[in-house]
């Protein structure tokens, strides 16, 4: 156990920050709720923009930019739009010296910006469907801040899309929340639920909000995506229409996604452990680290560190050597199980002479004996494999344990306590404020995902754990952050 880490089962805040911090994944800023993104954190988030933006142009989508500044007008159009964030939006009032003729906010979200322009550009379905999806930073002025978990300004993505009909909209909703499902999963190694939002915790301004919910390790959720059926309501705030294939006018339908930084907070969360972070070789931009060992062969060793990091990189490893002189092989195993490396590989004099390396997990610590010929690179792509296998099973199994039907109230509220409580709900938000002014807890999501809910029964027609009044299904509730 790392000396600078507190231990999860001491204190989960303080080893949350101790790991993000430790790590150099990020620090506080001096402007109140503001992170610093420092290297190691912004190469996870650039691994993460890579092979989102590789499946967002799979699906036909492109990228665009749209301003930072929005007219106060525009956000007043909706009104569910500006109730739900007006609380936590930050407002220039003064610019060049002069106080502004109209406020401008700094983008909490971006569909009202968007839907300006959209006004602008389409007037027939020969313009639709319009595919956009923006990379950018947004402020939401939070009272309460957790570095990458919450925080006044973070980075995130917002597909934005434009379509002549319901249907298409609908199909782009679904679609969008499975390609969050895959990547999450995938790339993450992290399982997460999918499902739909109630009406009370769905997106301003949306008319269906679909997420997908991960469990962390200490039993909390996380919702990691959501993807959003706005209907034709910001086409009618901004009298969007456009002329279908019968001449008639028609209102656009839309849709918005997105993803955060919050994902890192995730990827921390539900891997790591008292030695610090644990990486999914996917997300790894440094996926091996090879630590020469030696007392005077230095120049041998280094030279059969190099062979290897050639042989690696060539099969598109990502490998580097540590040749510090300064710092201690002890030293640098410890620091690199900190800074969360997949793959530690030892060379020295003795390992040189038998043609062979030691090969390190840091999911598991364990260690294997491995030959330095050619079938290496092979060798060492299937314990990555096997490290992006065993993460994702690890958090699959530790939900399961974690999730429990419930039946009725006081058992509700002892199993939030510990993770995910599945349990019947009458539909009504004031069963739903109950629970939630009670507990804490909240409806994370009706649950959609058909292995989960053949697991924990969800489908069963039952009663409100709360009123006793009749329920068509049950729902997840948990506590969140």
């Amino acid at each position: 156990m790392s000396k600078k880490i507190t231990p999860r089962q001491k204190d989960y805040s303080e080893w949350y920050i101790d790991i993000v911090r430790e790590a150099r994944l990020a620090d506080y800023s001096d402007v109140r709720g503001c992170m610093i993104i420092r290297p190691n954190g912004y190469a996870i988030w650039e691994k993460m923009q890579s092979l989102l933006d590789a499946r967002f142009k799979a699906t036909g989508h492109v990228n665009a930019y749209f301003p930072l500044f929005i007219p106060e007008s525009y956000i007043k159009k909706e009104a569910q739009h500006i109730d739900g964030f007006a609380p936590e939006c930050a407002v220039v009032t003064h610019g060049g010296g002069e106080a502004l003729s109209e406020n401008l906010y700094i983008r909490p979200t971006s569909e009202t910006i968007i839907w300006s322009a959209y006004k602008k550009w389409i007037s027939s379905y020969r313009d639709l469907p319009i595919l956009i999806n923006q990379w950018a930073n947004v402020v939401r002025w939070e009272m309460r801040t957790r570095l990458f978990l919450r925080t006044t300004e973070f980075l995130w993505q917002e597909g934005h899309t434009a379509h002549a009909t319901k249907e298409e909209a609908d199909e782009e909703v679904i679609k969008m929340i499975a390609v969050y499902r895959d990547f999450v999963e995938k790339e993450m190694a992290a399982p997460v639920v999918l499902g739909r939002k109630t009406e009370s915790e769905k997106f301003a301004g949306a008319v269906e909000t679909y997420c997908i919910e991960a469990m962390m390790q200490d039993g909390k959720a996380l919702q990691v995506g959501t993807s959003h059926a706005l209907g034709q309501n910001f086409a009618k705030a901004f009298e969007c229409t456009f002329q279908n294939q019968h001449g008639a006018l028609e209102y656009v339908w839309a849709t918005s996604w997105g993803v955060s930084t919050r994902l890192i907070g995730a990827l921390i969360m539900m891997h790591s452990d008292d030695k610090g972070l644990v990486l999914p070789p996917k997300l790894a931009s440094r996926q091996i680290v090879i630590v020469p060992i030696y007392k005077t062969e230095r120049a041998t060793v280094l030279e059969k560190c190099n062979e290897i990091q050639s042989m690696l990189k060539a099969n598109g490893l990502a490998t580097f050597i540590d040749d510090s002189e300064q710092n201690t092989p002890g030293w640098k195993f410890s620091e690199y199980e900190l800074q969360g490396i997949p793959i530690r590989l030892e060379m020295g004099p003795r390992d040189i002479e038998n043609k062979q390396c030691v090969v390190a997990r840091r999911d598991t610590g364990t260690k294997s004996i491995l030959p330095t010929d050619a079938t290496l690179p092979m060798r060492i792509q299937g314990i990555l494999d096997s490290i992006q296998a065993t993460l994702f099973k690890r958090a699959l199994d530790a939900r399961y344990q974690k999730t429990r039907v419930v039946e009725n109230y006081e058992d509700l509220k002892t199993q939030i306590q510990m993770g995910f409580a599945v349990a019947h709900w009458d539909g009504t938000k004031e069963t739903e404020a109950k629970i939630k002014n009670e507990t804490k807890a909240t409806i994370r999501c009706i649950p959609l995902d058909e292995t989960f809910n053949k697991q924990f029964d969800v489908l069963t027609q039952g009663k409100c754990v709360v009123t006793g009044n009749p329920s068509p299904h049950r729902v997840v509730f948990a506590k969140a952050y």
